[in-house]
Formats: structure tokens, sequence, C-alpha cells
């Protein structure tokens, strides 16, 4: 295995790291210019024990490999990550101990409000997917409370996400003011100093545009015209949606369905039935087109048939299916699966195409099994690479390949291309989607049997030669669960475990049987991010997906540890792209050949060409943004003329001694909530803090926010809401609420983008039901009579709201709200009286929460509560029908009872 040592800067490399060293700010480079590569060069610099850097907005995968390449640099002193794992105690250790750290967002806000964190002695922060930092994100929160506390540390942010800033107004002025930093740095690939330098070192480049098959150009028509027409059905049926956004270009893009939750999700709850279906219609035909080039033909074709099936099943309606496009796809696409014996080449059936269906079944099918054009240049690439590596003693030997497709079902359907070939491939497809068919299998037994030499030829030839050295495995981790499409993938690889003893030791070339002296220079093996792959001695080939490893470096591993030669490019990827530009630039004199396969003329060219154009558009906004951009002085917070992080706004005036004549005097408080520890999971303590109000992080067991001595506040969402009065707990939450504090508030946060409703329609106009939400809601007010419920359409509000509850009031105590628990001896001065007592009386007749104080002050018990006659307790309840009632229910027995209530009726 090779080396992974980190290769030396490039010169745009080294000009972006001096001028953001030289001065703070926001860098934005083009994707794939190696941004990760900064950061890592800046977390180089900073292990040191004599500094402390934080980095923020880093995932478990990429701290570990970035742990992983300071380890191989041989740095001094390693990152360390502060988890949950390491107590609170410990953790002002660990941050004295200076260098790099990694520490968890949540945990960073609350070291910070304790002062468990030595802001003082912070060298500066370094902020990875900068573009992400909105004003109510927890690195927002952090980045504010460091500015308060240090005015000298840097911070400097990275980004490669330049499209993220061309939405919304003002976007990265925005993100610059969260971030307090005054200069933006902007990398384009179009970039002059990066043009140039790329330009000289460029690799190798075969472009080859594949000619997609007759039936698939019309395949691809068809879809394109139905998803037209949907497009135009939802403009007709939504005039307010943007035109521009609903165009044809932007509905075969990866972002469209982002784009139009982003319309529709507000309205969703107002929108017609047709509207939705509409929505679900171009989600599929988006899949479609993802499937037709992605994947073979019988794969097409059981999804199409698997669409018509359900829409039978379920009784949905999808009125594309009944278009003329419609059947024009259905007949291309079994044209490429089979024919029947009396097509005789005329795809003109529309009159008959029913009759046809149904004589299917009973017809024998002459199986055609079209093979992917793209399979067939791989295959041609291939055997390029070979006879090149039979000559290649002047380069050093034979060159490895790596081969990158989308994902893993493609990377499965390429590895056993590789292995057996398209016909065997295929007709093995054909019988697990659609069953086994005899006559096909005796049409076809010259291919398995030839599949089955070529793997005894090449077992005996590696037993024979012992060429294969396998490189130490790596350590295998716990794998998350599975999606459908990798059940799939799953499926379809352990149904060729029977045949194959190790898909590492299978070599073939994709064409007829006598190209089995390849079996010793081609070996394929599928790798991804959660399972180890061989390295042999001879030459190998990779398969490895671009996209849905959960270790976002995979591939950067895979192509620094096997150092391909040549690169296949089975699928257009921007990113990978220009990551190969750059790993070619770093290689210099080392040759890297890159086959780049596109279909000419379809879906996938344009996704790939329009990528290209909205990052272009993006950078070029960005610069005309800089351009007019006017950056205040103190946007970097160094002094105390930064409004941000003013806290003029949160003074409030209260009186210090009432008792001076001719008026009182005043003095400026600083507000401060007391925020429990759960809750710096949500938006609310940053936006309360941004406010200029302090937070006082403690652990509550009564209650989510304690605004002032009084006024007590429970947190729900919506579903929050509905789960604890489901379970009970919200009656107990509330319970503790009125015990200990005058002003209890349960706060129900909703988003105002989305519908909810707390009761189905079936149930509106049903009475009270003890299993309603609803009545449940209604029941908990009758039940806590001093229980307030606020509702607030986003944090923002609900920010606003507690500044407004807080104004000219006390300031809570953390150390007393720290003391409250549901079952605490410490009660408020008001309340002297046991708990249990006080909610057994409450429940007698003729005692409310009015005379309910007053029976506490005159009664001992309630043993001697029983034994007042009725004029006593008419005395102490003030009120004699409320006395009459108490004592009736004390005194009558059972049977007097029951006769009394039915002689008033």
């Amino acid at each position: 295995m090779a080396s992974s040592v980190s290769p030396a800067p490039l010169d745009h490399e080294n000009q972006i790291f001096l001028d953001l060293f030289e001065q703070d700010g926001l860098v934005v480079c083009a994707r794939g210019l190696g941004i990760d590569r900064l950061l890592l060069r800046f977390l180089r610099l900073y292990c040191d024990p004599a500094r402390l850097v934080l980095v923020l907005n880093t995932g478990p995968a990429e701290e570990e490999y970035f742990i992983e390449q300071l380890k191989i640099d041989q740095a001094a002193h390693l990152p360390r990550r502060v988890t949950n794992e390491i107590p609170s105690s410990s953790r002002y250790e660990v941050y004295t101990q200076g260098g790099v750290v990694f520490a968890t967002s949540r945990i960073l806000v609350v070291d910070f409000l304790t002062d468990r964190i030595p802001s003082d002695l912070i060298t500066g922060i370094l902020v990875y997917k900068a573009h992400r930092i909105i004003e109510s994100c927890q690195e927002a929160f952090i980045l504010r409370l460091y500015r308060q506390k240090n005015k000298q540390g840097f911070i400097k942010a990275f980004t490669d996400n330049a499209v993220a800033f061309s939405t919304g107004f003002c976007h990265v002025e925005r993100v610059m003011r969260n971030l307090f930093v005054r200069k933006l740095y902007l990398w384009p690939r179009f970039h002059a100093v990066v043009h140039s330098f790329l330009e000289r070192h460029k690799p190798e480049v075969v472009e080859m545009h594949v000619t997609m098959s007759p039936a698939m150009c019309a395949i691809q028509s068809s879809i394109l015209d139905i998803l037209n027409a949907c497009l135009r059905e939802l403009k007709l049926c939504n005039p307010a949606l943007e035109a521009e956004d609903l165009s044809l270009e932007n509905a075969i893009g990866k972002a469209f369905d982002k784009t139009i939750r982003h319309y529709l999700d507000p309205l969703w709850h107002q929108l017609g039935a047709k509207t939705k279906s509409l929505v679900q219609d171009l989600k599929v035909l988006r899949t479609l087109l993802q499937y037709l080039t992605q994947y073979d033909c019988v794969t097409f074709l059981n999804l199409l048939e698997s669409l018509r099936a359900s829409e039978k099943a379920f009784g949905q309606n999808s009125g594309w299916l009944f278009l003329d496009s419609s059947a024009s796809m259905f007949l291309h696409a079994r044209s490429r699966v089979y024919r029947l014996p009396d097509d005789k080449g005329n795809k003109n059936r529309k009159a008959t195409e029913k009759t046809n269906i149904k004589e299917e079944k009973e017809q024998k099918r002459e199986l055609v099994l079209e093979s992917n054009p793209k399979w067939e240049a791989l295959g041609e690439v291939l055997k390029e690479m070979e006879m090149e590596n039979a000559s290649s003693e002047s380069l050093g030997g034979p060159g490895r390949v790596l081969i990158c497709a989308s994902d893993d079902r493609t990377c499965a359907q390429l590895k056993e291309y590789i292995t057996v070939g398209a016909k065997a491939f295929l007709t093995r497809l054909y019988d697990k989607t659609f069953g086994k068919n005899k006559d096909r299998e005796e049409a076809y037994p010259k291919d398995r049997k030839a599949a089955k030499s070529r793997r005894d030829n090449a077992r005996e030839s590696r037993a024979k030669k012992s060429k294969t050295e396998y490189s130490k495995p790596k350590e295998k981790k716990k794998k998350p669960p599975l999606t459908l499409t990798q059940m799939v993938n799953k499926g379809e690889t352990e149904d060729m475990a029977g045949e194959e003893e190790n898909p590492a030791e299978l070599s073939s070339s994709p064409g007829n049987s006598s190209d089995e002296a390849q079996s010793d220079s081609l070996v394929l093996h599928i790798s991804s991010s959660d399972a180890y792959y061989g390295i042999l001695k001879e030459p190998l080939t990779v398969v490895h997906p671009l996209n849905g490893c959960s270790d976002p470096y995979s591939l950067t591993r895979v192509l620094h540890e096997v150092e391909p030669r040549y690169v296949v490019l089975y699928d257009a990827e921007l990113t990978f792209v220009r990551q190969l530009e750059i790993y070619k630039a770093s290689r210099p004199g080392k040759p890297l050949r890159v086959y780049f396969l596109i279909y000419g003329g379809s879906t996938e060219e344009q996704r790939y060409l329009t990528t290209l154009r909205k990052e272009k558009e993006a950078f070029e906004k960005l610069i005309r943004e800089k351009a007019s951009m006017v950056i205040p002085e103190e946007r970097e917070g160094r002094d105390e003329t930064n409004l941000d992080l003013g806290k003029d706004s949160a003074l409030v005036t209260v009186p210090t001694d009432t008792r001076k004549a001719g008026g009182q005097e005043l003095k400026g408080v600083q507000q401060a909530i007391v925020v429990d520890m759960r809750e710096f999971r949500s938006e609310l303590p940053s936006l309360i803090h941004h406010r200029g109000i302090d937070i006082e992080p403690v652990t509550l067991q009564v209650g989510d926010y304690i605004l002032t001595p009084d006024i007590c506040v429970e947190r729900k969402s919506i579903s929050d809401l509905i789960g604890s009065l489901n379970n009970g707990r919200l009656y107990s939450q509330c319970v503790a609420m009125s015990r200990y504090y005058k002003r209890p508030v349960l706060l129900i946060e909703f988003d105002p983008s989305k519908s909810f409703s707390l009761a189905s329609r079936a149930s509106l106009h049903q009475e009270i039901s003890s299993n309603d939400v609803t009545s449940k809601l209604a029941l908990l007010t009758l039940h806590f009579p001093r229980l307030r419920l606020l509702w607030c359409p986003s944090p923002y509000a609900t920010a606003e709201l507690f500044e407004e509850l807080k104004r000219k009031q006390p300031q809570p105590d953390a150390a007393t709200a720290l003391a409250v628990t549901a079952d605490s001896e410490i009660l408020p001065e008001s309340d002297k009286y046991n708990p249990g007592p006080q909610d057994f009386l409450l429940k007698l007749p003729g005692v409310n929460a009015k005379n309910c104080q007053s029976i506490m002050n005159h009664v001992k018990s309630i043993a001697e509560l029983i034994t007042f006659s009725r004029d006593k307790l008419a005395e102490i309840l003030g009120n004699a029908a409320a006395a009459k009632q108490l004592h009736e229910f004390v005194h009558l027995p059972f049977a007097e009872a029951v006769s009394q209530g039915k002689t008033k009726r």
C-alpha cells in the first residue's frame, strides 16, 4: 500500500494561506480545489501546546481524517476531541493543555457560558463549512461569546460551496457578520493564478462522448416530454410559483426537489390533490431519468413495470401514464429487454398494445438484453489500458486503475460486468427480476460455461504463481442501518457470493472467453468506507462510488493509497474532477490519464453543464457583491463599538430603594435567563443571547427557562406536546411548575411554514373525549387555572416575547432554580404546606383555588376538617353554599346521597 504522505502545497494554496494568515476572513473556494488541504495546513501550523485553537463545524469522520493526516506528518501535539465522554470537571484541564481542539458545539456553548474554558488563552477559532453559519446556529453563538470575552484572537473561516451564497439577500454579508470577519477571499476555478498553475500540470484527459442507443434516446425524449407537460400543469395550478425555477433545465438537476419544497411546504396544507400528485409525478420522472442512464435495461424496465403495478394496486391516478409519450416509453423499454416473435421490428403498435401485453405471458419471449453503451466504452478503455500495461517497462511497470461511478449500485453492476461479461450479468438479473425461463437458459449456456471457465483458470493460475499479496485489512467499522437501495445492492452482491469465492481474486475482461489471458492483469474489488479491500502486488483495478459513503474522505484515501495511473470517470462529478486536477498537480512528473465517459446529448451531460454554470454564476455574483460591499471598521468585534456584542439594550432600570422621598433611585441591571442544559440543542438560547440577555446554564428539573423568580416556562414543539399529553408527562410537569412558581407558562413553538392540526377533521364535531389531544389540552387549562399558554411561530418570536415578559421584572437566581426539584422540600414562601394534602383538598366539592388557602390556614389536617360543622365551614370558606357542598360530601351516606339526587331530578 502506498504511504499517504502529505503532498507539497500548490502555488494558489500558498497564496490563499498567506492572505488568510495575514488577516482574518472568509475563504470561498471552488468545489474540489482542496479546502480541506487548506484547513489541514492551518491545523499543522497550530498543533502546538503553546497555542489553543478551536475548530468548529466538523463531523466525527472529518476530525478522524484530519488527525490521521497529522499523525502521518508526525505532528508533535495531535489534536484532541472533546465530546460528552469527557466529564465537565476534566474539560478545563484539556483546554489548558493547548493545541488544536475539536469540540461539539453544544459543549463549547456551555463551557463558554460557565467559564469552563479559558477564553483569554484562546489563540483563535477555525470555522469549517462556513456557509452554514446563520444567526441562530450554535456556531454563531460560540463566536459571539468568544468575541465578547476575547478581543485579540483570530477567526478564520473556510467553505467550498459558493452556490449556497447565491440565495437570499446579502447572504454572504450576513454570514460574514456572524463570523465577525471583514475580508472576503474568492478563489473560483477561473481565477488567473489557479487556472495558469493547473494548466501547467493538467492530466491527460480522454473525453468519450458515448452515444445512447436509439431506444434509450426515444425513452429519454418521452420522459422529457412528460416532465415538461407536468411542469406546465404545475404552473397553471400554482401561478404564484417562480416560472424560472420550474424550467426543464432545473427540473433535471439534483437540487430541484429542494426548490419545490422551498416553495410548496408553507402552502402544502392548502394545495389541492392535483398539485400534490404532480409533485409526486415529477419525483418519479426524475428517478426514471436517472435509472435510464445509470443502470441496465432490466433494472429500468422493472421500475417501469412496478410503477404500473402500483397504480393498479393502490388505485392511484397519475395522468402521465395515459399519455402517448408514456406508451412509447413502455414500448421501447420492453424492446431493450425482449422481443416477441410477431414483432418483426414493427414499433408502431399503439392500437394493439393492450392485446400484446395480455399475450406476452402466453408467448415465448426472445431475449434482447441490450447492453449499456457505457459498458462497451468501459470495456474498450480497459483493453487499451491492458495493451499499454503490456509494454510499460519504461514507466516502471503496469499502472493501477481507479474506476469511479455514482453510487454503490452502479459499482456493483460494473463489478459484475467486468467479472462475467454483459450477457451473463443481464441474464442472471433477468432471471432474478422476471423469473426463470427454460427456453432462455438453453439459449445462453455458452456464456455461463465461459464465465465458469474463466474463473477456474484464474484460480489455477494464481495457485501456481502465488502472485497475490494482500495488505493488512482495515478494521471494520460498525455499519449504519442500510437504506432500501443499499439493501438491494447487498442482495445482488450476496447472490454472487455463491458463484465467487473471493471478489478480489476474480479477474476478467468484458468480451469473449478467448480473453482469458487477461486474468492476471486486471483484478477487481469494490471499495467503500465501511469495508476493507485487498491491494495486490500486480496491477490493481478498484471500483469506488463517488457518493453515498459514510466517510466523506473515503475516495481521497483510495486515490492516495492506490495512486492510479489511469482513472475512469464512469459518471461525471464536478468535485472529483477538480480533485483529480489537484492530485495531478501535487505529483509532478507522474503520469495520470483520465477517461471521461458521458452520454452525448443526454440529461446526464446537461446536469453536469448546469452545475458548472451555476457555480460560475455564483462566483460572479460574489465578485459583484464584494465590489459594492460596505463593511464597518468594528465588524471584527475587537472593541466595544460592535453593536452585535453590546448589551445596552438588555439593561433594565429597577428601583433600589422605594422609601426615599421625592422619587426613586434607579439602577441599570443586566437581564438574565436561567436555561436548562438540554435546551442548548435548540436555536432559542442563541437568539436570546443575541438580544443582549445573559444565559445561565444549569440542569433544571422543573421547567426549561426561568425568566423571573415567578415565571417558569416549559417549551414544547407540536410533536413534543402531543406526546407529552398522551403519556401524561406534561401533567406532571405542570403540577411541579404550579407548585413552585406563581406564573407557570407552557410555550408551544410551531413552524409557520408547515401546517399542523391537533385533531383530525373527522373528530371536530365529536364530543369531548379523553383520547383527544384537544380535549386533553382543554382539561389541562381547567385543572391548572394559573397556567398560561403561549403560541410562538418561531424561535425569533419566542426570544422577543421573553424579552417583553422580563421587562421591569427582577432577575432569576440560578442557585434557587437549581435547588427546585419535583419532590423538593424547598418551597416558595407562599407555599408552606404539603403538596399531597393540597391536591386532595382541591378535589373536594366546594373547595377551589380561592378558598383553599383559607382552609389550610385554619385547619391542621384533613382529619380535623371532617369534624367541623356546617356553620364552621361556612365561616372558614366565606360561602354557605360551598360549605354545604363540602359538609354533605363528607357526612352524607351514599344511599341517602343517591336518593336525594333522584328526588332533585
